[in-house]
């Protein structure tokens, strides 16, 4: 089989598949025009985020049997299309999820702590203690919304701390013994917390906006790892000006790029977030270490060799 790789990844992937005989090219640079004149050549892609892979490009790839997409997110997939025309779709969510996990936890630390903000004054020579007491992760209701592998592997963590996790999902019977599953009447009614572990859709895109906070019942802290467009931001800064939404960890933003590489855009609610210390944000590295690298492309690997080996 012939694999094109458009997206930079941990080398295994080059090197098992090569070894189990599948001919492997690497494609860094081209194009989405460019590589849509050579699309049907491969019996397979394996991608991230660079190159959008809709339905008009898909059509043009006779040949294409699977797409692999190291990571958990498809939205840079069209899905229907892809199904449409008999192609496997692959990706790896089980390879990042340790990452996300421990990442939620630390920005919720970091947040509910002041650490980040209480090191920076000591390093400027001012010292508060009364100012910079902190509020314990023990004893608060976490609600998730999404219980996948990210979702599992936070509740895991979280429960840790003595937390309450509980979850909205919309697949039945997921309850286990880190988190219970609830409505998501009930989950606004007892969230101290709210993290987002869910896919960008049609139904999920600004999920959170300003009616759905409003449901909330108590003022929450906010963590996102999904993605940007699962929050209405401009919602969100109205609710941390008016303290609903007591703090917010925020690891990806709604006006990233396509690629998660940069940002697109920069406005007034990107400039409060990012002047806020009732707000921490980061580049879209919750997924992102040293060791999940490894782990999601191994996964990729496991799946495409179970399938086509």
């Amino acid at each position: 089989m012939k694999i094109i790789l458009l997206d930079k990844n941990h080398p295994l992937i080059t090197v098992q598949l090569s070894e189990k005989n599948f001919l492997l090219e690497e494609d860094f640079t081209s194009s989405y025009e460019e590589v849509g004149q050579k699309i049907d050549q491969y019996d397979g892609i394996i991608i991230r985020s660079r190159i959008p892979l809709d339905k008009s490009l898909l059509e043009k790839a006779h040949n294409l049997k699977f797409i692999a997409r190291v990571g958990a997110g498809m939205e840079n997939i069209d899905v229907e299309a892809a199904a449409e025309l008999g192609i496997q779709l692959i990706n790896s969510p089980e390879g990042n999820r340790d990452s996300v996990a421990e990442h939620v936890v630390g920005m919720l630390l970091i947040l509910m702590n002041r650490l980040f903000i209480a090191s920076q004054e000591v390093k400027r020579g001012i010292w508060l203690r009364e100012e910079n007491r902190g509020d314990e992760l023990l004893g608060k209701t976490v609600g998730l919304i999404g219980y996948g592998h990210m979702g599992k592997a936070t509740a895991k963590r979280l429960s840790g701390f003595g937390c309450s996790v509980i979850f909205h999902d919309i697949l039945p019977g997921l309850s286990d013994e880190f988190a219970t599953q609830v409505s998501m009447e009930e989950l606004q009614a007892s969230a101290d917390i709210l993290s987002l572990h869910i896919p960008l859709t049609d139904q999920t895109r600004y999920l959170v906006n300003e009616a759905f906070i409003a449901g909330m019942h108590k003022d929450f802290y906010f963590v996102n790892t999904a993605r940007g467009k699962n929050v209405d931001t401009q919602s969100l800064v109205r609710a941390l000006q008016s303290g609903k939404v007591k703090g917010a960890c925020l690891d990806v933003l709604e006006y990233e790029k396509s690629s998660f590489e940069n940002l697109e855009e920069n406005n007034q609610d990107l400039t409060y977030l990012l002047g806020s210390d009732k707000v921490i944000v980061t580049p879209h590295i919750a997924g992102w270490t040293h060791q999940s690298k490894e782990k999601l492309a191994q996964v990729i690997v496991d799946k495409i060799l179970s399938s086509f080996s």
